[in-house]
């Protein structure tokens, strides 16, 4: 019998405080992914667009709902002319948009995020305007953006059964949950090896998106597990992740 491609080995264990059974997705928790925004990242268009330097951000951030915009807005009016490159235009006109889908996002300009700095902006640089004004005031980048865009590659779904109980699942965002248009992308980064060449686990490397992400108790129970499995057995009783596997 042929073993499945996007083999992944879970954990699971019920929440002591709440109706709830957490599953975490210990390969990807585990592997070396690390975001390579500006060093290799060929976007999420239908052909290699490396050279717009866009990342994710090419079709906006969609929102959680009302909380997610209001903070985004608020947050928006803190940004300065050299942290924002689109600063102007977002005073003017907004920062939120309904895409043609009906989905509300952060507005387009050019082709993508309002919030995105472009090559050649002569302020902070490159990248996602929040980042600059995180990093300006020695805060956490996920206390400024909208929830999507600190939880990608992480994604918690909610899943509640008649009798009240919840199963919170925790993996890696996936081509799928960007809708029928992920599967038209030419590349998406946890699928590709380029992606996994950092220097520490994921669950390490964004342990402050994951807290956020399931909270205090759920956090320490896991990181706790998978801690002392690395000190007591190392990384060989984890299944690699698909993209990095060599026994294909």
């Amino acid at each position: 019998m042929t073993e499945p491609e996007d083999l992944h080995e879970w954990v699971s264990f019920e929440d002591p405080d709440e109706q709830r059974t957490w599953a975490f997705d210990v390969t990807f928790l585990t592997s070396n992914w690390s975001c390579i925004f500006g060093n290799g990242c060929k976007g999420v268009l239908t052909e290699d667009f490396s050279e717009a330097l866009q990342g994710c951000c090419s079709y906006g951030a969609h929102f959680t709902g009302p909380d997610d915009i209001a903070h985004t807005q608020k947050m928006a009016e803190r940004l300065t002319p050299s942290q924002w490159q689109f600063r102007e235009e977002g005073r003017a006109q907004g920062v939120i948009q309904l895409n043609p889908d009906g989905d509300t996002t952060t507005r387009l300009v050019d082709d993508a995020c309002i919030f995105l700095n472009r090559p050649g902006f002569d302020g902070d640089g490159l990248g996602c305007a929040f980042h600059h004004a995180a990093e300006a005031a020695g805060q956490r980048h996920l206390d400024l953006m909208p929830e999507v865009c600190w939880q990608l590659p992480l994604r918690r779904t909610d899943e509640t059964e008649d009798n009240g109980w919840v199963t919170s699942t925790v993996r890696e965002w996936k081509r799928r949950d960007w809708g029928e248009g992920g599967a038209d992308f030419h590349w998406w980064c946890t699928d590709s090896p380029e992606a996994f060449g950092g220097t520490r686990m994921v669950f390490e490397e964004l342990a402050d998106e994951l807290r956020e992400l399931v909270g205090e108790v759920a956090y320490d129970m896991v990181v706790s597990h998978l801690r002392q499995r690395v000190a007591t057995k190392g990384t060989e009783v984890y299944v690699a992740h698909p993209a990095v596997r060599t026994d294909r």
